[in-house]
């Protein structure tokens, strides 16, 4: 049996204030929260019947924020990608996450057609053309 996709960690200083950040940007909701680690996880978790109606294996995954031993010294190894609905403005969505406490950064991307932003504890994270699942 292979193993499958559970959640991303993402180390944050105060796991809850970063975690209600992301559940904003992304209409998530939390399913768990202490001190040292918040859960966030789609909406559709919510649905009466998921966890019967859905196979484990076809499941979304979440996203989990906890303190970590040291500060953020350097660019993430590891990103997230987000992309607007195929009839959402890519700009406007772009400018709702930067209204909310996002700011663009350069890492060095040059010419392209997405845009690289920084959550509020300086994760960065894309923000892709729109496109469709």
């Amino acid at each position: 049996m292979a193993v499958r996709w559970y959640s991303v960690v993402v180390d944050s200083r105060d796991p809850r204030a970063l975690a209600a950040w992301w559940v904003e940007a992304l209409g998530w909701m939390t399913v768990f929260e202490a001190d040292d680690e918040v859960v966030i996880v789609p909406q559709h978790f919510a649905d009466e019947g998921y966890f019967t109606r859905v196979p484990p294996q076809e499941r979304g995954q979440g996203l989990v924020f906890t303190p970590p031993p040291e500060r953020k010294t350097g660019k993430n190894r590891l990103h997230i990608d987000l992309a607007p609905e195929p009839d959402d403005y890519h700009e406007a969505e772009v400018q709702r996450l930067v209204d909310r406490g996002a700011r663009r950064i350069d890492i060095g991307q040059g010419d392209v057609p997405w845009v690289v932003l920084a959550d509020p504890e300086g994760n960065e994270f894309c923000v892709l053309t729109p496109r469709d699942m």
